[in-house]
C-alpha cells in the first residue's frame, strides 16, 4: 500500500534538529490518521498535501528554480499524485520541467518540512520530502518556462536565501554535513 510505503520513506529521515524531529513525528501522525496526503484539485484540495522537491546537485553547487507561481527560488518539485511513490514524483518532475531522466544521490529523502505556501497560490500546507539528484553544471537543461521565469546553478554558500523556500538553508546544511 502506497501509505506505508511514504511513511517508510519518512521513516528514513535522520532529522537534522529539534524542529525537524516534531516535524517528522506530526507528519507520520497526519499519515497514520488515513486522511488524503495528496492533492486531488487544484490549487489546494485537500489544503495540506505531499510534495517532492529534489534539487540537481553537483559538487558544492544546486540548480534552482525562479518559480513563477511561489515568487521564490526553490528546487524543481512537484505534487506526489494518488497512489504515485514521492521518489516516482522526483523523477517524473525532473522530465516534465527539466526534461531529462534522474539520479538519486542518496536513495533516502534528506529533509522532510511542512510549509505553509505563499506567491499567487498562497494557503495551503506543502509536506515537502527533499532529495538530491546528480546534477551537471556543464549541460544545458530545458525547462518549463510556464513554470519557471528562469534557472540558474548556486554555489551552497551564495544561495538567494531572501527569496527561497524558508527551508532551503537546512536542507544545504544536511546535504553538505
Amino acid at each position: 500500500m502506497i501509505r506505508n510505503a511514504i511513511r517508510t520513506e519518512i521513516e528514513k529521515i535522520d532529522p537534522l534538529d529539534e524542529l525537524e524531529r516534531q516535524t517528522k513525528q506530526d507528519i507520520l501522525a497526519w499519515i497514520d490518521s488515513g486522511i488524503e496526503l495528496c492533492r486531488l484539485e487544484k490549487p489546494a484540495t485537500p489544503n495540506k498535501h505531499l510534495v517532492s522537491y529534489f534539487a540537481l546537485v553537483d559538487d558544492d553547487y544546486l540548480l534552482l528554480v525562479d518559480h513563477i507561481n511561489a515568487q521564490l527560488w526553490l528546487p524543481t518539485g512537484g505534487h506526489v499524485e494518488p497512489d504515485e511513490h514521492p521518489q516516482a514524483t522526483a523523477l517524473r518532475e525532473l522530465k516534465e520541467e527539466l526534461s531529462v531522466e534522474g539520479e538519486f544521490l542518496y536513495q533516502a529523502p534528506i529533509l522532510v518540512t511542512s510549509t505553509p505556501t505563499v506567491g499567487k497560490t498562497a494557503g495551503h500546507i506543502d509536506v515537502s520530502l527533499w532529495y538530491a539528484i546528480k546534477g551537471d553544471r556543464n549541460k544545458k537543461y530545458q525547462f518549463d518556462q510556464s513554470e519557471f521565469y528562469k534557472i540558474q546553478w548556486f554555489h551552497k554558500d551564495d544561495l538567494p536565501l531572501e527569496r527561497a523556500d524558508p527551508e532551503l538553508h537546512r536542507f544545504v546544511a544536511k546535504l553538505y554535513r
